[in-house]
Parts: structure tokens; sequence; C-alpha cells
């Protein structure tokens, strides 16, 4: 596996390129401002009429254009808009509009990989995708550090598409950390596989059965939702600095004992990793996808649904009156709505 680091990019050759970032969301807005930290030169964020993300964009003194306009205006867009919306965005805006020896750059290959967007020939198409999220590549940028990137190159009309996609990841923080080279199969499935089964759905789920079981046993709601979600992060840090060894080292005797022997009768092994290869299985076939952009076809309505449902759960209750007791976790905050 190929690491780059900002010795292996010429950052120079992004800062005079004419670059559209197709929406300003987490990713849209560190990929924006990060660029135009490091110097680029022509930047403009490519937002659909009447979006409210306008006033933003423009509260950080950055040009916004609508999205065909974008596309023939720019050597390199990037998709940072969401998933569901990229096909026909790029079919409707961007397709007939790019000039030929343009590049086309995705931070997900979902799309690409499951043929969503068929593109136009003569252009390149790239993978630009920090392993973290959009706060978190502006947040360790802004202090002097980076989020590694995943580099792939899908299709190289102009012979340069590499260098240039260094260029770009070097630009936004990802050279100060490692740039890995991978391609869009690879990073599309196993990023899947992270989130579904470990990341967000595996995680999510433990916490809400934890903080549900001690709630349902007559355990004060505040005591479950420290023990269960609070202290989460605590365990996580220790296993983001070193490991699960780490963690280990650092807990009590007593907590580590319990790991060994009821972490298995939470989520027993084999029933497990064949849960987890079913779900490898759907996203490996597209089944997954094919889904998913059944679910958008429609508005979203189950999608929605699970989502207010989870949103009243009463577990965010509590904790929203748990948080306001601690006003240091908002002081740094990663997300803050009003800005980004």
């Amino acid at each position: 596996m190929r690491v780059y680091y900002d010795r292996d990019c010429d950052i120079n050759l992004i800062k005079d390129k004419r670059i559209a970032i197709l929406g300003y969301g987490s990713q849209g807005h560190a990929h924006a401002l990060n660029l135009r930290d490091s110097g680029a030169r022509n930047i403009a964020v490519a937002l659909r009429e009447g979006s409210q993300s306008t006033a933003k964009v423009e509260a950080q003194g950055l040009a916004v254009k609508g999205i065909a306009e974008a596309a023939a205006w720019c050597d390199l867009i990037m998709f940072t808009m969401p998933d569901e919306l990229q096909a026909q965005t790029y079919a409707k805006h961007v397709h007939d509009n790019l000039k030929p020896g343009a590049a086309i750059a995705f931070a997900h290959g979902l799309n690409i990989h499951f043929n969503l967007i068929d593109p136009k020939p003569g252009v390149d198409v790239v993978m630009i995708a920090p392993k973290g999220p959009g706060h978190t590549v502006r947040g360790e940028f802004v202090k002097g550090g980076g989020v590694p990137c995943l580099v792939a190159v899908h299709n190289d009309a102009t012979g340069t598409a590499l260098e240039i996609a260094l260029s770009y990841c070097s630009a936004i923080g990802g050279g100060r950390s490692g740039i890995i080279e991978t391609d869009f199969k690879e990073e599309c499935e196993t990023d899947l596989f992270g989130e579904q089964a470990v990341l967000c759905g595996g995680m999510v789920e433990l916490i809400r059965c934890g903080f549900e079981t001690l709630v349902e046993a007559g355990y004060a709601p505040e005591m479950a939702y420290f023990e269960c979600l609070h202290e989460v992060k605590l365990i996580v840090d220790l296993i983001y600095e070193g490991g699960i060894a780490n963690m280990n080292y650092s807990i009590s005797n007593t907590a580590e004992y319990g790991e060994y022997v009821s972490g298995p009768r939470v989520l027993p092994y084999k029933d497990t990793k064949e849960r987890m290869r079913s779900i490898l299985d759907d996203i490996q076939t597209g089944r997954f996808t094919s889904e998913w952009m059944r679910e958008c076809a429609v508005g979203q309505p189950s999608f929605k649904s699970i989502r207010r449902r989870n949103d009243a759960h009463q577990i965010e209750q509590v904790g929203i009156k748990l948080r306001a007791m601690m006003p240091w976790i908002s002081e740094g905050k990663l997300v803050d709505q009003n800005q980004n």
C-alpha cells in the first residue's frame, strides 16, 4: 500500500486551478476553507438556486456559483453533496458542461463504484476522501495538523490525475499525516461496512440497548446515560490513541475482566461474524445501495420516520439536560449547525 506525504505532493498544482466545491455541508465547508488557506486562488462553492448555505458561504468570503455555471467554469469539481443527490445533479447540471481535461472528484466512491454516475469521456475521475468528518478535517487543519486521506484514480484522461489529486489532498491537510492510495471499490465497500456494522450502526444500537436495559430495570436515566453513552468517549479516546491494548492497560482490572467475560455474551463471536458477513454481502452486491436509492426516490419516508423516532428517544432528552451541566463539552464542539 503506497502512502504519500506533503514531500511527495506538489501543492502548487492546485493553487491556480479553478475549483468548484459542490455542496457546503460537513465536508464541503472543510475542503473549501482548507484549500483557501493553503493558497488556492480560484475557489467557488456550487449551490442550487435558493440554497440556505449561500449566506454561510458568503460570510466566509467565498464565491457562490450555480451548479451548471460552476461545472462549465471549473478545472476540478468536487462532489461533497449527499450521495443520494449526486447522480441526478451530475446528469442535469454537470455532464454536458464539463470541459475536456477537467476533473471530477469525489469524497466517497459510491456513485462511481455502483455506476450511478457514468462519467463524461475525456475527464479525470478521482477520489479524495479524508478519513474523518468534515468538522475534524477543518479543526485539525486549523491546529496545524491534518486528517489522513485516501486517494484513488478511476479515470486518468489527462495523464496527471494522480498528481492533481495528491496536490488537492495536500492542500486540505492530508499530506501532513499521510495519503493512502486505494481504489473506488475498496474505499466504498469498506467505508459502508465500517459505518453500518461498527461505527454508526453497531455502536449506536449497543448504546441504546444498554441505556434501555438499565432504565427498564429501575435505574435513573441520568445514571444510565453516563454509563452507556457519556463514557463512550473516554474508552474510544483510549482506543484511538493506542489501540485496544492501550485501553485495557488504562482501565481497571475489574473492567478488563468484565470485558472478557461479558463482551462475547452481548455479541457472540460466531453469530456476530455471520451477521457482519451478511451486511458485507449486501454492500458488495449493491443491494444496500439499490435499496437506499429506492428509498430516496420516494422521498425517504422510512429514513425520516426512523430519524424522528430516534431523535425523540429518552436518551436524547436526558443528554440535553446533562450536557447543559457540562459547558466544557460545547466550548470546543466539532459541530456548529449555525456555521456548517
